[in-house]
């Protein structure tokens, strides 16, 4: 049975302009990532991959080509519509954690709720679950100054995946940690996989983490291999 398609690009270009000169970025990159999948996207340092992840989930625009996120072309979405379908369709992990400083762990990973709708007592609650299922319920209160990297990151997860998001898109989500809190934060991304259904497409220069995943794309020149 055809799995139901997550994400799709076609076509997909990126150029900067600096000072009158154009750079391409990223040529012709024609990608479809199915549910629960898993993706890895290697690549040298300043090869592009962070670019085609901002793509592909929508936060930045492309030079020409398309994305469609669930079957909607981000194009064609207004800026309210397309922030609506992130919300509710994809997750997002940094290498730095990005939680907000003055709030607690239990309140950044409800953040993505109540911005969806929901009641804060209930994102609360949920908030709290998830965050326990990754190990931090010790840590429910702790703003992020009080947490470890590893913590830090585990929390980043948990606000991330809290939507039951269709696809995680994770850009180097390890890569600020030390190799052992590392691989634990792997384990638990690819834990979050199996149990929510939820396709990932990471993107890392740590082979050893890609060759983890069900598939591994290489950027070269702009172009996926």
């Amino acid at each position: 049975m055809t799995k139901p398609i997550i994400l799709q690009c076609q076509h997909l270009a990126k150029q900067f302009s600096d000072g009158g000169l154009d750079t391409d970025v990223l040529s012709d990159i024609n990608l479809t990532v199915e549910q629960g999948e898993r993706l890895a996207i290697v690549g040298s340092s300043g090869s592009g991959k962070s670019t085609l992840l901002h793509l592909l989930g929508g936060l930045d625009d492309p030079s020409s080509g398309s994305v469609s996120i669930m079957g909607q072309d981000v194009a064609s979405l207004s800026v309210s519509g397309l922030s609506t379908l992130r919300n509710q369709s994809l997750g997002f992990v940094y290498q730095f954690h990005h939680l907000l400083p003055e709030f607690s762990a239990v309140e950044n990973v409800a953040i993505p709720l109540i911005i969806g709708g929901e009641q804060p007592k209930h994102a609360q609650q949920q908030a709290e679950e998830l965050l326990i299922r990754v190990g931090l319920e010790h840590r429910l209160i702790h703003k992020p100054s009080e947490l470890s990297g590893g913590e830090r990151q585990r929390a980043a997860l948990a606000r991330a995946l809290i939507t039951k998001p269709n696809c995680l898109l994770a850009d180097e989500p390890t890569g600020n940690l030390d190799h052992r809190t590392a691989q634990s934060i792997f384990k638990l991304i690819l834990e979050m996989n199996e149990t929510l259904k939820t396709a990932l497409v990471i993107v890392t220069h740590d082979r050893d983490l890609a060759n983890k995943m069900d598939r591994v794309l290489t950027l070269v020149d702009g172009k996926l291999d």
